[in-house]
């Protein structure tokens, strides 16, 4: 499941951005390009905190506080910006300054601009993720029963390496391809397409 773009297809849409810019007195490509530039920051840093300690335990109990079925379009115009603020300074911590700053510089934003739109936004952002996690997990689940209703093939494990035959065969255990590293990853630290916070909050919900 790529989370940002499920994300990024709620909180561009012209509902959504219409909200923001009724919120913010900024145009919609003012505010489309702060979010594109935002929403894989953001990503990136949840995942660095979910992957520490008992990060994910801790983002898996603030998500549940964040849950919203409403739109995201009244998501962001109902927004609380106070709550908003504390959301995004948990998420980047000593580096909020400087994301905010750089943010800022790319957009031609003031830095007070590209604050209050990241305050608008972080609610949102809480409750997709807590959505996309709960889906992530049902997934997951109807995967792992599914797997078990299968039943079991014998003659299959024999050939392919699992008895006897495979090992006369050389049917050996093979090494499962590893997936190729994202580009984008440019630090190596978390990927920003939102699949491995998923796979955090996942492995946190079972514990």
């Amino acid at each position: 499941m790529n989370l940002l773009s499920l994300l990024a297809g709620t909180m561009l849409s012209q509902s959504s951005v219409n909200s923001v810019s009724g919120k913010t007195g900024l145009s919609s490509k003012q505010i489309q390009k702060l979010v594109m530039l935002a929403l894989p920051i953001l990503i990136k840093y949840m995942t660095q905190n979910a992957s520490s300690g008992n990060g994910a335990l801790s983002l898996l109990g603030a998500l549940s506080q964040h849950k919203n079925n409403n739109s995201m379009d009244l998501q962001l115009k109902d927004a609380d910006e106070e709550d908003g603020a504390k959301i995004i300074h948990h998420i980047l911590g000593r580096k909020e300054n400087a994301v905010t700053q750089d943010l800022s510089t790319q957009t031609g934003l003031g830095t007070d601009q590209v604050h209050q739109v990241l305050s608008i936004l972080a609610p949102g952002l809480m409750s997709g993720v807590s959505n996309a996690a709960e889906a992530n997990a049902a997934e997951a689940n109807a995967a792992q029963a599914a797997a078990a209703q299968k039943p079991a093939n014998p003659l299959a494990s024999l050939l392919t390496g699992g008895g006897i035959f495979g090992s006369l065969l050389g049917g050996g255990k093979e090494e499962a391809p590893q997936a190729p590293a994202n580009p984008l990853d440019k630090d190596g630290d978390g990927r920003i397409d939102g699949t491995e916070l998923l796979s955090l909050l996942l492995s946190a919900s079972k514990q």
